[in-house]
């Protein structure tokens, strides 16, 4: 099992798991997981690298604020973990909600980030996306974001429910196993719990600005591989395109939107060669 604990970064605690020695990897969850998300991941990959997965700021078990969801502040934490730990330069994984803020922490600090690997998500308004969101975002963006307090009151006491459908739809029907299941349900149990995850939407204008903004002024230098299932698919791929200076893309076939969980094996594939610096197998 990883060590867990508890680290201060930007004025909130943060849960932090960590296993093995090595170069460092951060690992960044979405909604609605928390670092356990990573548990195969960590435990290959806790072989030959310093695996670091944090609960980001609001969820899980990491304290949260009444702001600072918007990916800056959360790439903010991210940079501030790295320097607590001092354990930079990191490869950087993020999936989900944790892909903006990976990304905007390769964007402004890249001497902090040595590889990037996003997946399974979208970046702001930049352009190559129009065809995944051709019938507007997935139904769950606007009732998250929708007046303040509205999804919590509809949720409060069907919490059980409403993130198994999400499992079972990021797994393409398969699920995941109870024990990580039960987890990711405790974790968004609750009035609170409910809305520090659903700020995280609610930020996603301020994030959307943050992201078209920092690429006006840079361009991601370091290396990056961006990684669809169903449902983005190649949309990520064709925002990071016209951005990035070294960029590979793959589609994992037969795949939920819960990558780490749902083909585990098939991300390693992919993550192994690309953080030890070699050309990836093809998934």
């Amino acid at each position: 099992m990883p060590e867990l604990r508890r680290i201060p970064v930007n004025g909130v605690e943060l849960n932090v798991a960590l296993a093995g020695s090595g170069p460092a990897v951060l690992l960044l969850h979405g909604f609605p997981h928390t670092w356990e998300l990573w548990t195969d991941i960590m435990a290959d990959l806790s072989d030959h690298y310093r695996v670091i997965a944090p609960d980001m700021r609001g969820f899980g078990a990491s304290g949260g604020t009444e702001s600072g969801h918007d990916a800056g502040t959360l790439a903010g934490d991210a940079a501030a973990l790295l320097t607590a730990l001092d354990v930079s330069p990191a490869a950087v994984v993020g999936i989900d909600a944790g892909a903006p803020p990976a990304f905007l922490l390769a964007l402004r600090h890249p001497g902090l980030v040595r590889r990037l690997v996003v997946m399974e998500s979208l970046l702001g308004r930049l352009p190559g996306a129009e065809d995944f969101l051709a019938d507007g975002p997935p139904w769950w963006f606007g009732f998250h974001s929708a007046e303040p307090g509205l999804a919590e009151t509809v949720l409060q006491g069907q919490e059980a429910a409403y993130i198994d459908w999400f499992l079972r739809t990021g797994t393409l029907g398969d699920g995941v196993p109870p024990a990580i299941r039960n987890a990711f349900v405790r974790a968004y149990t609750g009035r609170d719990a409910l809305s520090r995850a659903f700020s995280y939407y609610r930020a996603l204008p301020e994030s959307a600005v943050q992201i078209e903004q920092a690429t006006t002024d840079a361009r991601l230098a370091v290396p990056t591989m961006a990684l669809g299932a169903r449902p983005v698919g190649s949309a990520l791929q064709r925002q990071l395109r016209p951005v990035a200076d070294d960029l590979v893309g793959h589609v994992i076939e037969d795949c939920g939107h819960i990558i780490p969980l749902h083909r585990p094996h098939a991300l390693l594939t992919l993550l192994r060669p690309f953080l030890a610096g070699e050309d990836a197998v093809t998934a």
